[in-house]
């Protein structure tokens, strides 16, 4: 390393947030980067480890050479730096705003001292690019006769998109929605990952590199899943894990009890200019909200809410708080389950724990006024397993609510459509079963990314669509794929 010192001299700096009062007025992201002299700083902190766990199966699911490019960017080789950050990754915009950042965890510095700000470089590095014009449209130099239809348009598909466009293949993606990004375009808030200049600065330049997208096609209902297979050489399913957990309780057909997602997804459509019928706007404005389920959807419907003015906000949780560090259970290189407070908690929710749900409460014009509740006690043999707890008896409790939020997570992909259709094998959690080479039960057919393996991180999906993007070159050309030669030359450039 440039400076193996660095991590002795430099202390860890991370990019901050615009003032709690100030961003709440908005859905424009909030974060503050830090300069290019400090990232540079930061990028001497990475140790010689002799085994970087940073990117190893503990660290970065698409092995992300953190170490090389942390040094690069302290000697100041930006444009190398690139070249080796997107020899692995194809959209570090993404990642570098909403990864967990689970190379962090897994920073060998981060055993006794605070690991490096792998995130903040990564996302350094790819917006410098951006802004100095180092990227542009790349279309490959020559095309195969190949055609492949990828079934939508998240994270996932986006991947296999970009890697298939690169080995020449022609690739048109197929979207229901009106707008191209899946899970990037629709369940993450514009003030975590911005749509017009982040998504669709990268769709945009995927389509001039060849990419074709096709909106408002619900594949297996607006067109049939076996023409698509029968018209493409091979058809890739990237549909995600959208079936989400209910929660079926008395009570649960009052209005104004909606899935996350709904409400989510219907706030950023009305950003991006599409207007709602009245009647069926999902609003926390002037409300008591409740939100069920204390993950990353649930703190995304707090911030939300918040922005939306709401009149109080309150998350609750059925599991109980996660320990503030590291547990026996939970050793290094880990992912640490630890608590947290989001950026969303942090600008005003109040949090409760070990809270079981037990009956929605109407009015008589069938809206939801409140939440009967009842504080749990989770049994020290089985904690967080189903049916691992108690109810404390006397603890019943009634939670004011005009409108609730259910954000407990996805069961898996929707059965109806495509996996019917094509009559695919599902496995035991009804994902889509594929093979070590993604491909399904059909000849031709393959599947990646949530639909896959079910609710995952965005960078999980992006894994998952380029090597199922090379299980498909491999597949089509009835040879090795040559993606992996193709990365290495950006890399090596």
């Amino acid at each position: 390393m440039g400076k193996v010192t660095g991590f002795k001299e430099f202390e860890r700096k991370e990019a901050g947030y615009a003032p709690v009062e100030e961003r709440i007025k908005h859905y424009n992201e909030f974060t503050k980067p830090l300069s290019k002299e400090e990232i540079e700083e930061q990028g001497a902190r990475c140790m010689d480890c002799g085994v970087p766990f940073c990117h190893s199966n503990y660290g970065c699911p698409i092995g992300n050479i953190i170490p090389q490019f942390n040094d690069l960017v302290y000697n100041g080789k930006w444009e190398d730096a690139l070249s080796t950050l997107l020899s692995t990754n194809n959209f570090p915009e993404f990642t570098g705003r909403i990864c967990p950042a689970i190379c962090e965890s897994a920073c060998i510095l981060g055993i006794n001292e605070k690991p490096v700000s792998i995130k903040n470089i990564e996302l350094s590095i790819i917006e410098k690019a951006f802004e100095e014009g180092k990227i542009r449209p790349r279309a490959p130099k020559n095309r195969t006769d190949k055609t492949i239809g990828i079934v939508g348009s998240g994270p996932a598909g986006l991947a296999a998109a970009d890697q298939l466009n690169k080995a020449g293949h022609s690739v048109t993606v197929y979207e229901r929605d009106s707008r191209i990004g899946g899970l990037l375009r629709y369940g993450i808030p514009n003030f975590k990952l911005d749509k017009k200049n982040v998504v669709e600065r990268r769709i945009e330049l995927m389509r001039q590199e060849g990419i074709t997208f096709i909106v408002n096609t619900h594949v297996g209902v607006d067109i049939s899943a076996k023409e698509l297979a029968t018209k493409h050489d091979a058809l890739i399913l990237t549909g995600g894990a959208t079936l989400p957990r209910d929660l079926p309780i008395e009570n649960r057909d009052a209005k104004g009890v909606h899935f996350a997602m709904e409400f989510l997804g219907q706030n950023n459509s009305r950003i991006e200019g599409e207007k709602i019928p009245k009647d069926k706007e999902i609003l926390a404005t002037d409300k008591h909200v409740v939100v069920i389920g204390g993950g990353d959807t649930g703190s995304d419907c707090v911030g939300t809410s918040i922005r939306q003015n709401a009149a109080s906000i309150m998350q609750i949780e059925l599991l109980p708080k996660a320990p503030s560090e590291r547990t026996e259970q939970m050793p290094w290189p880990l992912f640490p389950r630890i608590f947290k407070l989001s950026s969303s908690q942090a600008e005003g929710c109040k949090m409760d724990f070990n809270v079981l749900s037990k009956s929605f409460i109407k009015d008589d014009e069938g809206r939801v006024t409140g939440i009967n509740c009842i504080k749990i006690k989770w049994s020290e043999k089985a904690p967080g397993v189903l049916g691992g707890f108690e109810e404390i008896a006397g603890s019943e409790f009634v939670l004011k609510a005009d409108l609730v939020l259910l954000a407990m997570g996805f069961l898996g992909p929707e059965q109806e459509g495509v996996i019917k259709e094509l009559e695919l094998e599902i496995d035991a959690r009804s994902n889509v079963l594929a093979n070590a080479n993604y491909a399904t039960s059909s000849e031709g057919i393959f599947c990646a990314g949530d639909m896959r393996r079910g609710q995952s991180l965005v960078v999980w999906a992006i894994a998952e669509g380029r090597e199922c993007a090379r299980a498909v070159d491999a597949y089509l050309m009835q040879k090795p794929s040559q993606l992996n030669a193709i990365n290495k030359s950006l890399c090596e450039k």
